[in-house]
């Protein structure tokens, strides 16, 4: 069987804050979200949800919830912060939070469907890479933070947020880092 791994051996996430922020391409975001949900999944049990932040929706999430709840934290932040707060999600054209919200069920433990989640992450991530837009999964600390949980609709007695996948444009290509030595990291038995 020949495989073309070209595109695996070579991925590369594009840094939030070095990508363009154009609006992606209806039918492309279909397809990525589409894509994005077609992962191991024990049980059928959907253990996740998908919200998709576009358009005005970036700027209003970036002031009544990052800088907000920066600001609150850091009372004493210094006017460079405060602009980067300001403007987190805007550094792409859209942005896909994923949660992991885990289900009750007697035989599927809650860490498998926490998994079921980082793939989603990681679904979406190489699909948009795939089809040649600049994308990064991030955490960062809002994706810790209470009110933005409540705000894309988490229970926090339960769910977390597993990952931001910014989406954009590149502005150029990213340059290669440095990369585990697979001798060091992989055991056959």
């Amino acid at each position: 069987m020949t495989i073309n791994n070209s595109f695996f051996s070579k991925r590369r996430s594009i840094k939030a804050a070095d990508m363009a922020s154009y609006a992606l391409d209806p039918s492309d975001l279909e397809l990525i979200l589409a894509a994005g949900i077609r992962v191991p999944d024990h049980g059928a049990l959907n253990p996740w949800r998908i919200v998709v932040i576009q358009g005005n929706k970036l700027k209003e999430l970036d002031q009544e919830i990052i800088l907000s709840e920066f600001i609150k934290a850091n009372p004493q932040a210094l006017q460079n912060e405060i602009k980067i707060e300001s403007t987190r999600l805007q550094r792409a054209g859209v942005v896909i939070a994923v949660l992991s919200t885990p289900v009750e069920h007697p035989k599927i433990p809650v860490w498998e469907m926490q998994l079921s989640s980082a793939a989603v992450c990681m679904n979406l991530l190489v699909c948009a890479q795939s089809m040649g837009y600049a994308a990064q999964w991030l955490t960062e600390w809002y994706a810790y933070n209470e009110a933005m949980l409540l705000r894309l609709g988490g229970d926090p007695t339960k769910d977390k947020i597993s990952g931001f996948i910014y989406i954009g444009s590149k502005i150029e290509e990213p340059k290669e880092r440095r990369r585990p030595d697979s001798k060091n990291i992989i055991t056959y038995l």
